[in-house]
């Protein structure tokens, strides 16, 4: 198998978990890194943090071999270039993205995959007429819980779901990134768009999308305007009796721990997510499913090693998503904003 050769846009908390998941994978070969930070390009992220954790940003990556660049768009032009992985604020994923796909590159593209409905149209157009591959960092998606217990619920093999929760909690990302962009609403979306957005596709990938939402959120605890907590109810006419929920935030003390949990109440099991681990809870035992196979730890890992193996066999990327299943789940968490908007049911477009 040929190396896939991979550009890198943005070296934040995502650019650098994607720039060690790739020195791990055989079939990727990083070739280039653009960004706009002079210390970053020269290796130094030690003023990188996340919301859930991280490596040791002391050490200074090493790009020995490697192109770096100031400005993207020339690393979209590098011919040395087959797949732009974009890991940048969200107010510039289009520009990027429509881009290195007009350039005939393949692309990855970190969530959400864009800022607004308009901007969806513009970048459903040029992933349609492309010639190489796309995909976006929904993550959750492959996340190896989410997964098993997706699997499970789509065959039935608990009977009908009663009861779904999916709560995203993280402790305030304030002052956590290049210019504070997650605390400015039109950057980012605020928490609903860049942060629950993630339970809003598990939501979608469960179930389907859902027929209407009614959300609850409050704006500007902590970034300029953004809807930094929300709660939703999801309603489908096919399962009226089937209750679904999601909560996500960012509001909570930096010494809050991160939280990525759910709850899924079948008739004949619950299959729950939390701190304590994955199990299935039945009425007289509770099992732990071995979830090890495959050697990948996390959906970041499997999503990237997946599509890089893709691109590398010209084999169209859909095991985990599809341009229009993403457009869903983003047609979704845009209903919500409504919702919270107008303090209305709204119908999901």
């Amino acid at each position: 198998m040929e190396k896939v050769r991979i550009g890198l846009i943005g070296l934040g908390f995502m650019g650098t978990t994607h720039y060690g998941i790739y020195q791990n994978l055989p079939q990727a070969q990083l070739v280039a890194i653009a960004d706009g930070d002079p210390a970053k390009r020269a290796g130094d992220i030690s003023k990188v943090v996340g919301n859930i954790g991280g490596g040791d940003n002391s050490k200074r990556l090493d790009f020995s071999g490697i192109k770096t660049y100031e400005d993207p768009l020339d690393l979209i032009a590098d011919k040395n270039v087959d797949v732009v992985d974009i890991c940048v604020p969200t107010a510039l994923h289009l520009k990027y993205a429509r881009t290195a796909l007009e350039a005939g590159k393949h692309v990855f593209c970190e969530k959400p995959v864009c800022r607004d409905r308009a901007e969806l149209a513009e970048l459903e157009k040029a992933v349609k007429a492309a010639k190489g591959f796309f995909n976006v960092g929904m993550c959750i998606r492959s996340w190896p819980e989410y997964a098993h217990a997706r699997e499970a619920v789509a065959a039935g093999k608990y009977g009908k779901v009663r009861h779904a929760l999916f709560r995203r909690l993280s402790p305030s990302v304030n002052g956590n990134a290049w210019e504070n962009w997650y605390m400015t609403e039109k950057r980012s979306g605020g928490a609903i768009l860049d942060l629950h957005l993630h339970d809003t596709d598990a939501v979608c990938a469960f179930f389907g999308k859902p027929d209407r939402v009614l959300s609850r959120g409050v704006r500007g605890v902590v970034s300029d305007r953004g809807i930094d907590h929300v709660i939703t109810i999801y309603s489908y006419d096919g399962a009226p009796d089937m209750l679904v929920t999601a909560e996500g935030g960012w509001a909570a003390d930096k010494t809050v721990p991160f939280e990525m949990s759910f709850e899924i109440v079948c008739e004949k099991a619950t299959l729950k997510r939390d701190a304590a681990g994955y199990k299935i809870y039945f009425a007289d035992r509770v099992e732990t499913p071995d979830l090890a196979a495959g050697g990948l730890p996390t959906g970041w890992h499997r999503e990237l090693d997946y599509f890089t193996r893709c691109v590398a066999e010209n084999r169209t990327p859909d095991k985990y998503q599809t341009f229009d299943s993403i457009a869903d789940s983003f047609r979704t968490v845009m209903s919500e904003i409504e919702s919270v908007e107008t303090g209305k049911e709204t119908e999901v477009k």
